[in-house]
């Protein structure tokens, strides 16, 4: 069932009044994928462009969607951020790996946030970088882990 439609499909925020606030974290990663020679050698922490520190940046912007994945994404509840923690690594020769993972106590889970985290730090990336090749590639895009609420889960692979 759908949880954010009503008895008459109508479509609605999910009511968590009723709901314990207990800590919530969730992780999620995306990978950006460059075409062969485009990156520094593995090891490197950072892509230096005109227009200044891609993965730093990356980091900034990833930040700043965390705290904004409400006015984003209609259904989600606003809330309090306890932590953000996103991370920008050369992964192999033309791949980048970003993490984000997200912090509340709440009464409802931060996955739209970490989501949100890790996808516009990958559109950061793809922006500071295009001028190199238009065909980067953002893919795998995906939950890995999420605790509190009902259930916890962790994706295997």
């Amino acid at each position: 069932m759908l949880t954010h439609l009503d008895n008459k499909d109508q479509p609605r925020m999910v009511d968590i009044t009723d709901k314990t606030a207990t800590q919530r974290i969730a992780s999620a990663r995306t990978i950006v994928e460059f075409p062969e020679g485009l990156l520094p050698e593995k090891g490197k922490e950072e892509i230096k462009s005109k227009k200044g520190p891609v993965f730093q940046t990356a980091i900034i912007a990833g930040t700043q969607a965390v705290k904004r994945t409400a006015e984003l994404i209609p259904f989600c509840h606003s809330l309090p951020i306890e932590g953000i923690k996103i991370t920008v690594q050369l992964q192999t020769a033309n791949t980048v790996h970003i993490e984000c993972t997200v912090k509340t106590t709440h009464k409802t889970g931060v996955e739209m946030e970490a989501l949100t985290g890790a996808s516009v730090a990958a559109l950061t990336i793809y922006d500071m970088c295009k001028s190199l090749s238009h065909g980067i590639v953002i893919r795998d895009t995906r939950l890995v882990e999420k605790t509190g609420g009902k259930a916890d889960f962790r994706h295997e692979g």
